[in-house]
């Protein structure tokens, strides 16, 4: 059975926010991966390869399938050859011809196809950015794992990584490390007997 994770790692401000890290949606406060990951973002380079040879497989929302697309098909190298190779399974209801290879399309019900995945796969399905899809597998206690790279800066505004509508949910921390001198990567199971 599948183990979903939400990591890549997964990029948070201290206050939550995931939206916009790296400038390119437009969001006024967007851009914060860089201003504040600072050289820390070697290190990181080295959490996000281990994290993709680990996985089994990512799991992606459409938007969020589209930019890491865009982003690894054209590299070359450790974490693109990982990435370009590894499968790759989409939510979206309006992506007929995926564009980067060994990607498979989930249609209808997100929760069934969910499912049905983490029983179909072993292993880890990761589920990168795509923090939307995450909320909705959060809210249904289809998500085992999170795994939360902290960025010093507090952001006050934009999308959190946690929704509202996830309401109270208890977590148990399992590991946690820095990243460089400035980042902190926490690892949360979700605690079912809470």
């Amino acid at each position: 059975m599948g183990k979903i994770v939400m990591s890549g790692p997964q990029n948070v401000s201290l206050d939550g926010v995931v939206q916009d890290p790296d400038g390119a949606e437009g969001f006024e406060l967007g851009g914060w991966f860089v201003q504040f990951g600072g050289s820390d973002l070697e290190e990181w380079n080295k959490i996000a390869l281990e994290e993709a040879l680990r996985a089994e497989a990512w799991l992606l929302g459409r938007k969020s399938y589209e930019f890491f697309g865009a982003r690894w098909r054209p590299r070359a190298g450790e974490l693109a050859d990982r990435l370009n190779s590894m499968p790759k399974y989409v939510v979206s209801s309006t992506l007929d011809e995926p564009d980067w290879n060994n990607t498979t399309v989930l249609r209808g019900d997100v929760l069934t196809e969910v499912s049905k995945l983490k029983q179909e796969l072993d292993g880890e399905i990761v589920v990168p950015a795509s923090y939307r899809l995450g909320h909705t597998l959060i809210e249904h206690d289809l998500v085992d794992e999170v795994r939360l790279a902290v960025f010093p800066v507090v952001l006050g505004a934009g999308e959190r990584f946690f929704g509202e509508a996830c309401g109270k949910k208890a977590m148990r921390l399992v590991d946690n490390r820095t990243i460089g001198d400035g980042l902190a990567f926490l690892t949360y199971e979700f605690a079912q007997d809470a």
